[in-house]
């Protein structure tokens, strides 16, 4: 069956992300709890997860970073473009999607402190699941802002312009 991107949305009761565009909607949270310093507290979630849809009317993920790792699974629709760049300026795009024999891929690992972002390459959508480890605290959540890419060289700075609001 081939699914509508409003279909999509209602079946799996996604709501606009607040912070960086597209569909989300928080699937799990683990009860085991790991103590560390944070802003947020003494403790927080082993692991979280979610579904994460970008479309055609909100193509882009805008560029941002987590204090943790997340691992993003492809699971329908067209493919999507991962831009990420480390405080080196280390950048790096990979797709994730179903042409295998294309060179995308099915799932990929971000890890915490690297800003990322996505962007709809082709389609009416693209639905992943990202699995954040330790589980994702919104005050670890930093969105980036056009002094943030300052600091890279005017190659780098020039693919990430587009994916900074």
């Amino acid at each position: 069956m081939l699914y509508k991107a409003e279909d999509i949305i209602k079946l799996l009761r996604l709501e606009p992300h607040p912070f960086e565009s597209g569909y989300y909607r928080r699937t799990y949270e683990s009860n085991n709890r790991i103590v560390e310093s944070t802003q947020v507290g003494s403790s927080r979630r082993l692991c979280t997860s979610i579904f994460y849809l970008l479309t055609k009317d909100y193509p882009v993920n805008i560029l941002h970073r987590n204090k943790s790792d997340i691992i993003h699974y492809f699971h329908l629709g067209g493919a999507i473009r991962y831009t990420t760049v480390t405080e080196q300026g280390v950048l790096r795009q990979q797709l994730l999607g179903a042409n295998l024999d294309q060179g995308y891929q099915l799932q990929m690992v971000v890890p915490g402190g690297v800003w990322k972002a996505a962007e709809l390459c082709e389609g009416d959508y693209g639905l992943i699941s990202e699995v954040v480890t330790p589980g994702f605290e919104y005050a670890d959540n930093e969105i980036a802002s056009k002094a943030h890419i300052q600091s890279f060289n005017s190659e780098v700075r020039a693919v990430l312009e587009p994916l900074v609001r």
